[in-house]
């Protein structure tokens, strides 16, 4: 499985590591295009038209000011690009997909309670810690060496059924769907996994996904990384190189992202959009008259007034989750 990895949340310019994790993304997902996947089975149809039913009844709701026409009917030199972590999904994918591999017995209860740190600690402070991140990569890395690619895909076809498809905001749906309905493709975008993130892509009707790639040598995860991961100046390299190829307008074309991490991704296209957007993100949006969402509810109590007992609270509850998985699975 294509691992996780964060690079630190300072801006800089892209490296030839991240212009090759880019390029290699950007060739990955045109490889894995929904159009080139299976055709869903009874139950994901049916599951996958809720979900459009739902996501257009979330748009027709009166909930923002008019605004001008968009996205554009018709516009087939536009497209649309999603993150994933906390824009268009509650939580990091990484780390349930970590929780779900556990349950499968891939590695130990000590690194199940270092996911369930690392998610408690994303939840609560609502961005990208490099240090956590950077774990979680190492971690994902040596889990899955040696693993065949299939294996993997498999597995994480039922984690997201168990962990994934219920951690979906509305919100944001709702705005892909908008694109879709428009006759524009909807990439996701993200540092997850590349195959994790196709997953994603495909139960949400999306075109595919831009993601972190790993090595593989018939078929046999080798434990590293294709370039970098897909994260920051990456994330810019991989669309600016999709879209080369899919050839697309970037100034007709629409982003969206929680992260300031990914304003050069943001900054790439005509129509950036902040969707439930960290503290920096959030004022580079206002400076720059960008559009601003957020679909998350009690948002400023958990910025400003937890307790510090909250916090313990959340790692505790974590722990007790791993031991209760642990305890279970035996």
């Amino acid at each position: 499985m294509a691992a996780l990895g964060w690079l630190t949340p300072r801006r800089r310019s892209a490296t030839a590591r991240s212009v090759l994790a880019g390029e290699a993304s950007a060739e990955a997902a045109r490889k894995t295009a929904l159009a080139d996947t299976p055709p869903l089975t009874g139950p994901e149809r049916e599951a996958r038209e809720e979900a459009e039913a739902l996501a257009r009844a979330e748009a027709r709701e009166p909930q923002e000011p008019a605004e001008p026409e968009f996205p554009v009917a018709g516009d087939d030199l536009a497209a649309a690009f999603f993150d994933l972590d906390n824009t268009v999904m509650q939580g990091a994918a990484i780390f349930h997909f970590g929780r779900g591999l556990y349950k499968r017995a891939f590695f130990q209860r000590r690194e199940l309670a270092r996911f369930a740190w690392q998610q408690a600690w994303f939840r609560l402070a609502g961005v990208e810690d490099p240090d956590h991140m950077q774990d979680a990569r190492d971690s994902a890395l040596s889990i899955v060496k040696g693993h065949k690619v299939s294996e993997l895909m498999a597995i994480g076809e039922e984690i997201y059924d168990e962990y994934m498809a219920e951690r979906i905001w509305p919100g944001t749906r709702a705005l892909a769907q908008a694109h879709l309905d428009a006759g524009q493709k909807v990439w996701l975008v993200t540092a997850a996994p590349v195959e994790t993130a196709t997953i994603i892509a495909r139960r949400l009707g999306l075109t595919g996904a831009l993601g972190t790639v790993a090595e593989s040598v018939d078929g046999i995860y080798t434990g590293r990384l294709v370039g970098e991961p897909l994260h920051g100046p990456a994330k810019a390299e991989a669309v600016r190189a999709l879209a080369a190829a899919e050839e697309l307008d970037l100034a007709r074309c629409a982003a969206y992202s929680d992260s300031h991490n990914d304003i050069p991704m943001l900054s790439l296209v005509g129509h950036p959009y902040a969707i439930n957007p960290d503290t920096k993100l959030r004022k580079h949006a206002r400076t720059h008259d960008w559009r601003l969402r957020d679909y998350r509810t009690g948002r400023k109590a958990v910025k400003v007034g937890v307790p510090a007992a909250a916090g313990v609270g959340a790692i505790a509850g974590g722990a007790a989750a791993a031991i209760a998985l642990h305890r279970r699975r035996k």
